[in-house]
């Protein structure tokens, strides 16, 4: 997945950061949905903390960067179902790459 593209485990939660926060923020400036920036400036704050927290070798960086990837995935993934529609479906593939990379660190016990 994003692993060869990316050296580490805290780029990818940058860049995931990144692309969710800016996604609400995208969201909110062409609907005005206020839940969109909320969750997405949520979420992607999260991500960076869990960079931030990798970067510096401090606790509980991988398990940060794992629950913001739950919560975007329990958000995203069932609406992708239903609605089949391309954002929640991009949304949902941000959601399992963070899934797989912070899942695979968690279980190995390492960053």
């Amino acid at each position: 997945m994003f692993t060869a593209s990316f050296n580490s485990l805290d780029q990818i939660a940058y860049a995931l950061g990144a692309i969710t926060a800016g996604g609400g923020i995208t969201g909110y400036v062409r609907t005005g949905s206020i839940p969109s920036v909320a969750a997405g400036c949520t979420v992607g704050f999260l991500y960076i903390i869990s960079a931030y927290r990798l970067q510096n070798n401090q606790p509980y960086a991988i398990e940060l960067g794992l629950l913001a990837s739950v919560l975007l995935a329990g958000s995203s993934i069932p609406r992708a179902i239903r609605s089949k529609k391309p954002l929640p479906s991009g949304l949902s593939v941000l959601a399992l790459v963070g899934l797989y990379n912070f899942g695979l660190a968690f279980q190995r016990g390492s960053a």
